[in-house]
């Protein structure tokens, strides 16, 4: 019920806060325009010609999609048949997304938390996997993975103490979102510990991506142009600067300048919408100026240059005599030091780093960073720096010896992804209607089509080797690919009850992702995930037609498995312990959370192992504990009397019940 009402009230405050989101869209786009294009996407509509299926690497901005790109690239080769979303936030992460990644990946942008758009966004693509940098948690987004069955990683998550505090304010709608992610990769051990005492409990500490920046490839073409208007410089450069710090440079630029004839101030303002009003500042303050967007490089009168465009802010980085980090002067928290050190740069900071807390106290302890408190100070180090080359250089090289030791997060992080997918991921393709959505494993076909759902199909190959005897036919049909044989079973969806007899194998419409057959492969690949003993799906066929569908599945066979009314019909009893393993099986099942609402004796198999698996989870889902789990028990208990009465022989006793009972509670 708390659940409930915490979504409920999430829900009031997004559609409350509705018509100021997009009042502030309006408001930022008076200043850059990208914040009025593609607002369709913003809820989740998306473009027509995005591939479905796949991995979703979320990155909010350019930072963020820095970071990213080695892991998108690992990802890519360990995955090279699957297609990879890149989306976004903010237009100066599109921009980032695109400029360095190209049409390698898919990109959008993420839409924004409501239910509807969220829905959309998920139901259009079908990913298999959602990997979330750093920290953004989007209850609905989560929450609506959770339900798909969709895996979710949070990955180079980092937790200060100060933001574990507002998760603890905010517990009501941040410890459910957290509990739903299914894998968290932490910078650090200290964000680790924090996560864990939110109560997370798969955290894995993978390290910071940001240590493995990868160079764009125009850098050494762009930084090699700059070079010479640079080279009789002293160039100091202030990345990613804020409002109230911009300000402060400028004041200090004058003193510094009397000390140093030949220097040039370097201002790279973090947000795009800035630059005018810095470029205002310069000239008011009667500082020459050049701005990167005019053309040209600044020439030896230059006192400050303004570098308003975007993804050049390595290049200048790479030029630098000393660095600056912005958002540090201010309560801002400071920004990523990593860019700067990475090219063994001298590097400075204000007092409010805390949004990086962990790496600058690494590099104060390694006297790798200079750390001030206030503005005066800024201009005694930075004086100090410039007046003693050697000085910078032995400061930038404890850094970039800090840098190198940190590597190894994308190998670490990559791994732990690959393993919580069990390193296979279901490939999503359409038919040539569009109306045709099928899913199957690359290790078992090389694609897939109407035909491998169509009995007939697997007969003319003469792979057909013998069929259910149930209430509606399932096929057992022998597949070869890649020299080996696989055991299959192609099952059709029926309706049930009185429907059935009217509209027989048509349901009403559900997205593909929400059918039937999807729905079931899911969660027999979340199930094996949880190292369940349940069959492996294969393949899945959604097929629209007007406001229905119809669905197949394709399952491995468990070739050497009986069912427990076959064995007790036509072979033996089972022992005790053999029915003490039915009740494991049971209780493990329940521990997961999923209702079989078919639980009987002909859904229970038992193969030449002794090993007990669980078939046949049409219609059956994940629940929180409840009365089902007895429910379960007893509409087994209640399938054995039914097949005693109307078999025999069949060998079964009231008294072997209690085996199955011990079994499930000895689990528990």
């Amino acid at each position: 019920m708390a659940q409930a009402l915490s979504r409920f009230a999430y829900q009031l405050l997004l559609y409350l806060g509705l018509l100021p989101l997009l009042g502030y869209l309006l408001w930022r786009s008076l200043r850059d325009s990208r914040y009025r294009q593609r607002l369709a996407e913003r809820f989740g509509w998306l473009p027509a010609d995005l591939k479905r299926g796949g991995i979703v690497v979320h990155a909010v901005s350019v930072g963020e999609t820095i970071a990213a790109i080695p892991l998108i690239k690992q990802l890519q080769q360990r995955y090279p048949d699957q297609p990879i979303t890149v989306t976004g936030t903010t237009p100066t992460g599109s921009a980032t997304i695109i400029s360095r990644l190209g049409n390698t990946v898919q990109h959008c942008y993420l839409p924004f938390d409501y239910p509807g758009a969220v829905t959309r966004f998920i139901n259009r693509l079908q990913p298999q996997l959602i990997v979330i940098l750093e920290t953004e948690l989007w209850p609905n987004l989560l929450g609506k993975c959770d339900k798909a069955l969709i895996p979710t990683v949070l990955a180079n998550a980092r937790l200060s103490a100060r933001s574990a505090r507002g998760y603890r304010r905010f517990a009501w709608l941040t410890l459910p979102a957290l509990q739903q992610v299914s894998l968290l990769l932490a910078q650090d051990n200290a964000s680790a510990r924090r996560f864990r005492a939110l109560g997370h409990t798969k955290v894995q500490v993978a390290g910071n991506l940001k240590f493995e920046l990868r160079l764009p490839d125009n850098l050494n073409e762009l930084s090699s142009s700059m070079a010479p208007a640079l080279s009789e410089r002293l160039v100091w450069v202030a990345g990613s600067t804020h409002e109230g710090e911009d300000e402060q440079l400028l004041q200090l630029y004058p003193k510094l300048k009397g000390q140093f004839s030949n220097l040039l101030l370097v201002l790279v303002p973090r947000h795009p919408e800035r630059f005018n009003k810095v470029a205002a500042l310069v000239t008011d303050a009667g500082l020459n100026l050049w701005r990167r967007s005019s053309g040209g490089l600044p020439d030896a009168s230059t006192q400050v240059a303004l570098i308003d465009s975007m993804g050049e802010l390595l290049a200048w980085y790479q030029q630098a005599s000393l660095v600056f980090i912005g958002g540090s002067l201010i309560g801002r928290g400071g920004h990523n030091p990593l860019e700067a050190i990475c090219f063994g740069k001298a590097v400075q900071t204000g007092p409010h780093y805390f949004n990086f807390a962990d790496a600058y106290n690494q590099l104060a302890q390694r006297q790798a960073v200079s750390i001030v408190d206030n503005a005066a100070q800024l201009q005694h180090s930075t004086a100090q720096l410039l007046d003693n080359a050697l000085l910078r250089k032995q400061q930038g090289e404890r850094a970039r010896q800090f840098y190198q030791s940190q590597q190894g997060a994308v190998a670490r992080s990559c791994q732990a992804i690959a393993a919580l997918c069990s390193d296979n991921l279901v490939s999503v393709c359409e038919g040539a209607s569009g109306d045709e959505v099928y899913w199957f494993y690359a290790d078992m076909f090389d694609t897939v089509g109407a035909a491998q759902f169509n009995p007939q199909w697997w007969q003319q190959q003469q792979a057909v080797t013998g069929s259910s005897t149930g209430r509606n036919t399932a096929w057992f049909v022998r597949h070869t690919h890649q020299d080996r044989t696989h055991q299959l079973v192609l099952r059709h969806y029926y309706r049930g009850g009185l429907a059935g007899k009217l509209i027989k194998d048509r349901f009403f419409y559900q997205s593909a992702i929400n059918s039937r057959a999807m729905q079931e492969f899911s969660l027999l690949q979340w199930m094996r995930r949880q190292g369940l003993a349940v069959p492996k799906p294969v393949a899945a066929r959604y097929q629209q037609t007007g406001l229905s569908y119809r669905a197949d599945l394709l399952i491995e066979r468990i070739s050497t498995g009986r069912d427990l009314a076959s064995i007790l019909h036509t072979t033996r009893a089972l022992t005790a312990a053999e029915w003490h393993a039915v009740g494991v099986a049971i209780a493990r099942l329940h521990a997961a959370g999923v209702d079989h609402t078919d639980l009987n004796c002909r859904n229970i198999l038992l193969d030449a192992s002794g090993t007990i698996w669980l078939i046949d989870f049409d219609k059956c889902r994940r629940r929180l504990p409840g009365n089902w789990q007895q429910q379960n028990l007893q509409r087994l208990l209640r399938s054995l009397r039914k097949e005693q009465a109307k078999l025999t022989p069949f060998q079964w006793q009231e008294t072997a019940w209690q085996n199955v009972i011990n079994g499930y509670q000895q689990q528990q």
